[in-house]
């Protein structure tokens, strides 16, 4: 009977050591083209004793609209602005917590195996060097990714030239995939994704003039629970979380 009696014990101070750490726990809906650097960011706050965070990658757009919907989470990473300004319009973030964490380059990939070079200017040679292929982009008409990809297309002449030959994905790391497998001779990717990916070679850098720029800002959701998500917010923001991002090719874009 004691012996039943200690076991009891035991498991009630194993739950009570577990059950806090798992309900602290932040939940962070992030932008696909963050996957290695945030995990690894993550995996440095949970070595600092902190309960790990959960991650969940997606488009801005869906992670957004999920938001939106009700979903239950304590911090969102967009890949532009628009899509948090869209969640502070309906007062979903706590607005002093938001503050522009990362900065990217748009880029043109080929497939390692048949890796090309193109010099992107006004009127470059784009659907030439499709060929009979199509362009691999996130989806301009929702994802952040593909509207810079189209601007930039825009701004340089070419995008009436390839607009029917889009192979449009879900998010930007779909996008690169088709270009992985060889679906796609070309597609238009963050850097830091051709960065992460030993499938692909950049074919060309897009001038940063010739898009908007492209932003990360990080905030806080007003429907967190997670006691550790503003802790967790402040170290991703703080000079070690922000070297986490700037080892996997993201740059730190002026105080907003």
């Amino acid at each position: 009977m004691k012996a039943m009696r200690w076991l009891a014990l035991l498991v009630l101070a194993i739950f009570a050591a577990v059950v806090p750490a798992t309900a602290a726990a932040p939940l962070v809906l992030a932008a696909a083209s963050l996957q290695e650097s945030l995990t690894e960011a993550a995996a440095a706050w949970a070595r600092r004793g902190h309960a790990p965070p959960r991650l969940s990658f997606a488009a801005s757009s869906a992670l957004a609209r999920q938001v939106m919907a009700g979903a239950p989470a304590d911090l969102f990473v967009s890949a532009d602005a628009e899509w948090m300004d869209a969640l502070a319009a309906k007062r979903l973030i706590v607005p002093e917590t938001r503050v522009n964490l990362l900065a990217n380059r748009l880029v043109l990939v080929a497939p390692a195996a048949r890796p090309l070079a193109l010099a992107i200017r006004p009127g470059f040679p784009l659907a030439r060097a499709l060929g009979n292929g199509r362009l691999a982009m996130a989806d301009p008409d929702a994802v952040p990714a593909g509207r810079y990809g189209q601007a930039a297309l825009t701004r340089l002449g070419v995008w009436p030239s390839v607009s029917g030959r889009v192979a449009r994905a879900e998010n930007v790391r779909a996008a690169m995939a088709l270009v992985e497998r060889g679906a796609a001779p070309l597609g238009i990717v963050y850097a830091t994704d051709a960065r992460a990916s030993r499938g692909v070679k950049v074919a060309g850098v897009f001038p940063a003039a010739s898009h908007p720029p492209i932003i990360y800002p990080l905030a806080r959701l007003t429907r967190a629970t997670s006691p550790d998500a503003e802790g967790f917010r402040a170290f991703l923001v703080s000079p070690a979380g922000r070297a986490i991002f700037v080892r996997h090719g993201f740059t730190v874009p002026p105080a907003r």
